[in-house]
């Protein structure tokens, strides 16, 4: 919600989002951003993982390196 003070989300759930990460950019490749809840997108967003830019969700040049060290080796 725009209106509201967002503060970082707490490690575990910190956590949480950067192991779901791969699969939400996976989701917005497809266009199908409807399908992540809006809780992740906010916590994605306070993150700076996500950013809207006209109306569409893409990933940040942080959310994308996070994303890069997420990756298998």
């Amino acid at each position: 919600m725009m209106n509201q003070l967002h503060r970082t989300p707490a490690a575990p759930r910190r956590e949480s989002l950067r192991d779901a990460l791969q699969a939400t950019a996976s989701l917005l490749k497809q266009h199908r951003a409807g399908e992540i809840a809006e809780a992740d997108i906010d916590d994605y967003v306070t993150l700076n993982w996500l950013e809207w830019n006209g109306g569409s969700l893409r990933l940040t040049v942080t959310g994308d390196n996070v994303c890069r060290q997420a990756r298998p080796k």
